[in-house]
């Protein structure tokens, strides 16, 4: 049965596309099958894993809206043992249109119900808010990792995303946990990265992965050729942060 993981923070710019494309192709190249569902109407993880996303037809609008199969939206991406569900611009009407829906927070959970037993591991790529797209994701998931940055304002909003959370335990998925926070941005040479990182683990212990996600030129490249790291520079500190990752929540997840 996989594990369905939304990758999560309203915060934009914090790694959150990143780190959905990453970690998917490093859990692929560690031999782990992967669905990566784009569910944020930039669709920059679509693109980032080789698709053209003006070509999409049946994205991850059809499916939230129900008017295809999540299996038919199904696409492979350039990435070893790793299927994308692309987004298209077209998303952004979702939220108006999910308004006056019955059970509108439970629409992606429906849809993508029987793809579970296909996959290791299914990421969700959230849009950079608490609307009712990252609200499905949150209901859909298993658990959800947190992308933080380690610069000024890193936890500024992390409350209002951590009691979004709550109240979807309380009162759309009591299973929802938090698989972990994840440090992104982190360059050792500034005072700000370094205070940032004990701040976090003081605060949030135990929820921190070990891992830290370096800042990287490699990384920032790789998207613009429709790749990701382990595709565009394996060699890279990127590509080893998110292998590392990857390790990481595998042991986890198998103890």
């Amino acid at each position: 049965m996989g594990k369905i993981i939304a990758i999560a923070n309203q915060k934009g710019g914090v790694g959150k596309t990143t780190t959905s494309v990453n970690l998917a192709a490093s859990l692929g190249v560690l031999e782990k099958k992967v669905l990566l569902i784009d569910a944020d109407p930039q669709a920059n993880a679509s693109s980032g894993l080789g698709i053209d996303v003006d070509t999409v037809e049946i994205g991850s609008y059809q499916v939230v809206e129900h008017s295809a199969k999540a299996k038919d939206a199904i696409v492979a991406s350039n990435a070893p043992n790793v299927d994308v569900i692309p987004a298209h611009i077209d998303l952004v009407a979702i939220e108006i249109e999910l308004v006056d829906k019955e059970a509108r927070e439970y629409m992606l959970k429906k849809a993508i119900e029987d793809l579970k037993s296909d996959y290791d591991y299914i990421l969700i790529d959230c849009a950079p808010s608490l609307g009712l797209l990252t609200l499905n994701a949150l209901t859909a998931a298993n658990s959800v990792i947190i992308p933080i940055q380690c610069e000024y304002f890193a936890l500024e909003g992390l409350g209002k995303l951590l009691n979004t959370i709550k109240s979807v335990q309380k009162i759309h998925n009591e299973a929802l946990d938090i698989e972990g926070m994840l440090l992104t941005m982190f360059d050792s040479r500034l005072r700000l990265s370094n205070q940032v990182v004990e701040e976090v683990q003081k605060h949030f212990n135990e929820m921190v992965f070990e891992t830290i996600i370096q800042r990287n030129v490699r990384l920032g490249e790789a998207p613009s050729f429709g790749e990701s790291i382990i595709n565009y520079d394996v060699s890279s500190k990127g590509a080893a942060n998110y292998l590392s990752l990857a390790k990481e929540l595998i042991k986890k997840n198998e103890l």
